[in-house]
């Protein structure tokens, strides 16, 4: 991008956000936020509190509920699977697997079937 492409492209970016800020502080709700915000730190001034303190006054486990909501969420743990064991009773061969990706077991599956292999599970 050239840079006079980058100048207009910030200065009418610069254009949008000075409209939205004047219709902001056109916004009678603003102003009440704003003069309630003035308000409020010149009481604190005057008596010498800070936001922490009034915080704390107000709700004295504000700290505690924060600092625990931050702590990352436990991770749970997936149970071990199952191991299974298949003897075939032709050969006498013993198989032990967690899962069905064994090589011999997929083999032994599709010479004799799966329901078959499944009736060999001795475990």
């Amino acid at each position: 991008m050239s840079r006079l492409a980058e100048f207009r492209k910030l200065e009418q970016q610069l254009a949008t956000q000075l409209a939205e800020l004047e219709s902001m502080k056109s916004d009678s709700g603003l102003k009440k936020e704003m003069e309630f915000e003035s308000k409020l730190r010149a009481l604190l001034g005057e008596y010498g509190f800070s936001l922490k303190n009034i915080i704390n006054i107000l709700d004295p486990e504000a700290g505690s509920r924060t600092s625990t909501s931050k702590a990352a969420p436990a991770k749970t743990v997936r149970k071990a699977r199952e191991v299974k064991i298949y003897k075939n009773p032709n050969s006498g061969e013993l198989i032990e697997t967690k899962g069905g990706n064994h090589p011999q077991l997929k083999e032994w599956k599709t010479e004799f079937g799966v329901d078959v292999v499944e009736s060999w599970r001795t475990q």
